[in-house]
């Protein structure tokens, strides 16, 4: 009976302190990571079709067209490993990126100048999926600072920080922050022209 009592105790310690928490939060964060690379991918992958269709009609915007595909071509190589995350990875991919939805936001005010490009179907087509990657790539923006949140507090929080310094010794993580060029550009506020 000692026994069973004991061996109780044990497994309520070891599921009530982090023993499994904590890994399992910490591959929920490696998670999230795989998925804002998956839509800045999918953004990436849009991209090219976006510029082609511009082109078409924006011929002489070459200096932007040229810069929305060095931009891309930057983010495309700069890439995040969830296992080796610092601040200072997580800084030059989230700057990479920035410089791209920069570049991007440039090549959309293009379409005001061209009223025949607002029209084409290829282009509304092409926006509306860019625009909803952007809004997945918020989503999963939230979702990755939600589980960096619920990991930190988990190695840093007792009773489940006791087991971390005891057993896994995991740092706290880094959380996602926006580069400077996405934080001068969010603080401008929108034009709107009629």
């Amino acid at each position: 009976m000692k026994n069973v009592l004991l061996a109780g105790m044990a497994v309520l310690f070891l599921t009530s302190c982090g023993f499994q928490s904590i890994p399992t939060q910490k591959n929920e964060v490696e998670a999230t990571v795989a998925e804002i690379t998956n839509q800045y991918k999918r953004r990436a992958d849009l991209i090219p079709n976006l510029v082609n269709t511009v082109q078409g009609y924006a011929r002489h915007e070459k200096e932007t067209l040229t810069g929305v595909t060095e931009a891309r071509a930057k983010a495309t190589q700069i890439t995040v490993d969830a296992s080796n995350l610092t601040p200072e990875k997580l800084a030059s991919y989230t700057k990479a990126q920035g410089e791209l939805s920069a570049a991007l936001g440039k090549l959309m005010m293009i379409s005001e100048n061209y009223p025949q490009l607002k029209a084409d179907a290829n282009f509304r087509d092409l926006q509306a999926q860019l625009e909803g990657t952007e809004n997945r790539i918020t989503v999963a923006r939230n979702r990755y600072i939600e589980a960096i949140k619920t990991f930190n507090n988990l190695v840093t929080v007792p009773p489940t920080s006791w087991t971390n310094s005891i057993v896994y010794r995991f740092e706290k993580m880094p959380q996602w922050d926006v580069s400077d060029e996405e934080r001068a550009q969010n603080e401008k506020p929108p034009e709107v022209k009629f």
